[in-house]
């Protein structure tokens, strides 16, 4: 015919019928293993005697749409530390938290917090088995009415608070939200130091049967600590006393400012006050 020797050639098996003996062990080993990755089902294959290239299983693997979605960490905004000041004006910073606590049965339940920074004050305590982002905003929106709203609120990177219903409202209201850093509960230390409070006279003080209890303990602790328990860093003085006399203070807040710093002047200053 003319043709030289090198023009004749066995045509080739196709790819996916050559692949067949490597589908075949990675279906078995993909069907008692769920939850291998490649290089342990590679290194398992090559155990059992099969040299198949680590490139050409790990071709059929992917085509066999195998290779697992990595778990990625969830990248949280860059925050900047900023410093811890009290503030000098009433109303003026909030700070919100979450606790979890359980019924005397171990049924689980959450307890949310929102405090005056300025007067320490307890502004409401939630508690139910789940408080979503949209019962957060209730609960500002029942403040809003009782005292206004804050110029800002600090917090943590919590799910509920970084949720686009939470965040929206705020935005929508001109609330400035303090995130905390990152693994720094330091940073919302005068919430943190109301949680120890918090959980030492009420949530490890007594077993609650049901939520009616906790609540009506809830909210007579609520009273007590308002109205009656002198705050060291407030002068000595209960959070009602201390709004008060500082709403009444003709110096305005300046004096306010330094209860905070300086208990012991404070108490002096509002000793001579009521006079």
């Amino acid at each position: 015919m003319g043709l030289v020797r090198s023009s004749y050639y066995e045509r080739p098996a196709s790819k996916a019928k050559a692949d067949e003996p490597v589908v075949e062990v990675l279906n078995q080993v993909v069907a008692k293993h769920g939850r291998w990755g490649f290089r342990l089902c590679f290194d398992w294959m090559r155990n059992q005697g099969h040299a198949w290239n680590h490139k050409r299983v790990w071709r059929i693997y992917k085509q066999m749409g195998l290779n697992l979605p990595r778990r990625t960490k969830k990248r949280l905004p860059k925050i900047i530390k900023e410093p811890l000041i009290a503030p000098q004006e009433l109303n003026t910073m909030w700070a919100l938290d979450f606790m979890y606590d359980t019924l005397h049965y171990g049924r689980p339940f959450r307890t949310l917090k929102v405090i005056d920074e300025s007067k320490r004050e307890i502004l409401a305590i939630e508690i139910d088995i789940s408080l979503p982002a949209a019962r957060v905003v209730r609960t500002l929106e029942q403040l809003e009415e009782i005292h206004g709203l804050p110029k800002a609120i600090r917090l943590d990177n919590g799910s509920k608070l970084r949720s686009a219903v939470f965040m929206g409202w705020c935005e929508s209201k001109g609330i400035d939200l303090k995130f905390i850093q990152p693994g720094k509960p330091q940073q919302n230390t005068f919430i943190e130091r109301f949680n120890r409070t918090y959980r030492h006279e009420v949530l490890n003080a007594y077993l609650f049967e049901n939520f009616r209890e906790a609540s009506d303990i809830i909210e007579s602790w609520i009273m007590i600590y308002n109205e009656e328990r002198p705050h060291r860093s407030l002068g000595r003085v209960s959070p009602r006393d201390y709004r008060a006399k500082a709403e009444n203070n003709t110096l305005g807040m300046f004096a306010a400012g330094a209860t905070i710093r300086h208990p012991k002047k404070a108490a002096a200053y509002f000793a001579k006050v009521s006079e």
